[in-house]
């Protein structure tokens, strides 16, 4: 797993808009570095985990109703 050192003011959403392109990822962000969950607004130097994920599919599943996703429907 990658990881992603914090700047003075970065919080989860502008970190996944900064790696992934969109901030649409920063639920997989906050799962990958839980003991931040409670963080709005990072300082500088926190290390955190960020997970691989594949943007453009991942951008097309979700865009699909759940029925038509290839994931499972619990």
């Amino acid at each position: 797993m990658k990881t992603y050192e914090t700047i003075q003011g970065d919080c989860f959403d502008l970190i996944s808009k900064k790696i992934y392109g969109t901030g649409a990822f920063m639920d997989k962000l906050i799962l990958a570095n839980i003991e931040y969950r409670d963080v709005l607004v990072f300082s500088a130097g926190i290390v955190l985990n960020v997970p691989e994920i594949e943007v453009a599919k991942a951008l097309y599943n979700d865009a699909l109703p759940k029925w038509k996703r290839k994931e499972s429907i619990s």
